[in-house]
């Protein structure tokens, strides 16, 4: 007699709503952040093109890439060529159009200009086929005491694109940021599902992780809770180290605080959909020589190495330069080991030895297949 345990049921449909652990499909490596006031219908293409055109001036060959990335050379040539096509092709995977921090606090009419201004963009794009797979603005927070602009230019922006582009092009997706209560997660939700109402569409949002205190309340349930509309959380280092009281020169990516903020992150929202994103390096190169750009280009792929180590394979982007040390580490961490990883789910397929030792567990391939498919999805 085999009884089911009373409860169990609901338990289980719980789990499976609350953990699918299914593959989420594609996810954008990077997202680059623009002022709002900053952004055109040229936007992408130009930082393409200054992203090529520091290749070119310092980066001509593989031999190069290899020196300046650590790139073993057997990778170079495959590497610079796939960066290249990438900066030619698609330099941008997901925008975020800057309200917040990046664009800082104007007059209520001058923000409503820069929102049209940014409507129109984004519209032109979108005809042009130019409009990342990844968009969307990032809102003000409502931590900072004025949720009507927030929620105002949120509004402007999201109808005016589905008026002026005939609709809300795929990929849209809203940045939350800041957010020390709870509570502004449910109340953020509210004005998503009314503008949902209105335009009828789906909106999902992501939200930032940039104090302490936000660290309390994440949890597996909490995208749930806000009727799946959570689609991200991305790590926000220079708030963060500044609540903790990190002096400036300790404020980076790489500094154990943030790697405790980031696990608490993963330990969250394991198994539940959400995606992960680290933040950004607050610099660009010094000058226009090769020392110089060689020098911000080691650094941005120390920072974008120990985030893809760490299991954040998303990071931010806030100048053209980052683009090419972005891709270069990208590509060559998934290309060193793809070989190797393909053979051992091979083997374990066909029930034979892997070689060398190796004594995988069905977690481990897993967790092989699904580095197989991320690297699928991010070489161009």
């Amino acid at each position: 007699m085999r009884a089911v345990p009373e409860g169990f049921e609901e338990t289980y449909r719980v789990q499976r709503a609350r953990y699918p652990s299914a593959d989420a499909g594609w996810q954008p490596v990077h997202t680059v952040y623009v002022p709002a006031d900053r952004i055109s219908a040229r936007t992408v293409s130009e930082w393409g093109e200054q992203a090529l055109s520091l290749v070119k001036a310092h980066l001509a060959d593989p031999g190069s890439l290899a020196e300046v990335f650590g790139v073993p050379s057997g990778l170079g040539s495959s590497v610079h060529a796939k960066l290249v096509r990438k900066l030619s092709s698609e330099p941008v995977e997901d925008l975020r159009i800057d309200f917040e921090d990046g664009y800082g606090v104007r007059p209520d009419p001058v923000e409503d200009e820069h929102v049209a201004q940014a409507v129109e963009a984004v519209a032109a794009m979108h005809a042009a086929g130019a409009l990342p797979r990844r968009w969307g603005p990032r809102v003000k927070s409502f931590a900072d005491g004025d949720p009507a602009r927030s929620v105002r230019t949120l509004g402007l922006l999201v109808t005016g694109v589905a008026e002026r582009a005939g609709e809300l092009p795929p990929g849209f997706t809203v940045t939350f940021p800041k957010v020390l209560m709870e509570p502004y997660l449910g109340q953020f939700a509210e004005v998503l599902e009314r503008l949902e109402a209105e335009l009828d569409v789906r909106l999902r949002f992501e939200m930032q992780v940039e104090a302490p205190q936000t660290l309390h309340f994440l949890r597996g349930d909490l995208a749930e809770s806000l009727g799946g509309r959570l689609a991200a959380a991305h790590f926000g280092v220079f708030d963060y180290t500044a609540a903790i009281g990190l002096p400036p020169h300790e404020q980076r990516l790489d500094h154990p605080a943030c790697d405790h903020a980031r696990h608490v992150m993963q330990t969250a929202f394991a198994g539940t959909g959400v995606e992960l994103s680290d933040g950004s390096l607050a610099a660009s190169p010094a000058s226009d020589l090769a020392a110089d750009v060689h020098a911000l280009w080691r650094r941005h792929a120390e920072l974008v190495r120990h985030s893809l180590r760490h299991g954040f394979y998303q990071g931010w982007d806030m100048h053209p330069s980052h683009l090419v040390s972005r891709f270069a580490t990208v590509y060559a961490f998934h290309l060193a080991r793809y070989d190797a990883y393909q053979e051992r789910v091979r083997a374990w397929e066909e029930q034979r030895e892997a070689g060398g030792g190796v004594m995988d567990e069905p977690a481990t391939i897993r967790t092989l297949v699904a580095a197989l498919r991320r690297a699928d999805a991010a070489l161009p």
